[in-house]
């Protein structure tokens, strides 16, 4: 039985980190105020990722850069970029660094990047994306028309203003496009093309991205020049993330859900759902249960969603229940339990889900719920994983459950007779042919 004290273990127990390197800032020679801002923002040694990053920035070098979730990336561009914008401060009224991002939830948390690093310093910054009011709409225009060391947008918004004529790029030197195939994916490669053309051609440009499809190569060779690559653990999780998962029926989900959350008291909880209608559905069931949770999804209001994440990272909201929106573009240390509700669509969008936990040296855990439809889903990642993902024992409590046998199931699509297992008996078996 999955007892309190096996939920414990599996959330605590400890990983070998000595294969990690201990590089400090200080060896990057960074200005003296930029090295009090990383001091006052928590940063300690560098991650993979700012060790091979960092050092080509500040030679001059483009970059293409492939990084799993939470290695850092962020910090890895921004240091060099504030170090060199420090060596060589703006002596005109133009916008020096350029950062393209999917979503507005990740302008808003590189903005508050920019101003933890910058705090002790003289550098300028502005967040400007979609879903503000009139008066946001004010201060965006005031700083591009006058110049903001860095600019962190989305593509739509950034293009808006363009076309009114009086964003100032003349002397940009900086373009960072971060979460290049999240961009893609959305539908944003003519938007990001229409904002490349109205930089200047000599410039300095990073991309960053997840995955290195077909696409994101081919815009590479468009913009990039001589491109250094990087490439860092892609694809796969976080080693420290301890990844289980249940098999269940569909109506055991979120009774399986009460009984998980209730049985340690976890500092933050990020519960993942594949539709706002779950989303919503969730949250009112985890409410009545007396939990304090709240939801964000597409249908809130920018100043809602905002208020929610806010509470969320400040620890005054322990779980919070959303969409994909924020599989992506969160940074937050201290999720110590990441759920998978639904099974994501693909690989990718799992390996996003999972890394909001076990951030920079926390270590966390990813339960993912299956059902029996869901089943190939799984079996799709733990394909892209090159491993399975440990099956967890279901509470006796909760009755039978189906077996995990997603080649079955497919041979027997919608099938209520699938046989069905309690588990138990194979929890600590090795994963065989039919466990995998």
């Amino acid at each position: 039985m999955f007892t309190n004290k096996h939920l414990q273990a599996f959330v605590l127990s400890s990983r070998d980190n000595n294969k990690y390197k201990v590089l400090n800032f200080s060896t990057f020679g960074f200005d003296e105020r930029l090295m009090e801002g990383i001091s006052a923002s928590g940063y300690e040694t560098a991650t993979p990722v700012q060790e091979q990053v960092i050092p080509l920035v500040l030679e001059g070098r483009d970059i293409i850069a492939s990084a799993q979730t939470g290695t850092g990336k962020t910090a890895a561009f921004l240091l060099p970029i504030i170090s060199k914008l420090l060596a060589n401060p703006s002596t005109s009224q133009t916008n020096m660094a350029l950062v393209i991002v999917p979503t507005r939830e990740l302008a808003v948390q590189i903005a508050q990047h920019v101003e933890g690093l910058s705090y002790f310093t003289s550098i300028s910054s502005i967040a400007v994306y979609g879903g503000g009011d009139g008066q946001a709409f004010v201060q965006e225009r005031k700083a591009l028309s006058e110049g903001a060391d860095i600019v962190i947008c989305t593509p739509g918004k950034m293009l808006a203003h363009i076309n009114m004529g009086y964003v100032k790029f003349t002397g940009l030197q900086y373009l960072v496009l971060d979460e290049a195939d999240r961009m893609l994916d959305m539908g944003f490669y003519d938007d990001i093309m229409r904002i490349i053309e109205k930089l200047p051609q000599k410039r300095q440009n990073l991309l960053f991205s997840a995955t290195m499809p077909h696409k994101i190569r081919e815009m590479a060779r468009k913009i990039l020049h001589q491109p250094a690559e990087i490439n860092i653990s892609i694809s796969k999780p976080n080693e420290k993330i301890i990844q289980q998962a249940f098999i269940v029926y569909d109506s055991q989900k979120i009774p399986l859900v009460k009984y998980l959350l209730k049985q340690k008291q976890f500092s933050l909880v990020l519960i993942f759902c594949s539709s706002k209608s779950s989303v919503k559905q969730l949250n009112r069931d985890l409410q009545k249960t007396g939990l304090l949770v709240d939801e964000i999804h597409s249908d809130l209001e920018q100043d809602k969603r905002e208020d929610v994440l806010m509470k969320f990272k400040s620890g005054r909201l322990p779980i919070l229940v959303a969409t994909d929106i924020l599989s992506r573009g969160i940074d937050i240390d201290n999720i110590d339990l990441v759920i998978n509700y639904d099974v994501p669509h693909d690989g990718e969008d799992y390996v996003h889900r999972i890394g909001r936990t076990a951030r920079a040296a926390a270590e966390g855990a990813a339960i993912t719920l299956v059902n029996e439809k869901e089943q190939r889903k799984l079996m799709a990642i733990e394909k892209l994983l090159g491993k399975p993902v440990p099956k967890a024992v279901v509470p006796e409590q909760f009755g039978e459950v189906p077996e995990y046998n997603p080649s079955a199931f497919n041979r027997n699509r919608g099938n209520k007779n699938f046989k069905s297992s309690s588990l138990r008996n194979q929890a600590n078996k090795p994963a065989g042919r039919n466990n995998r």
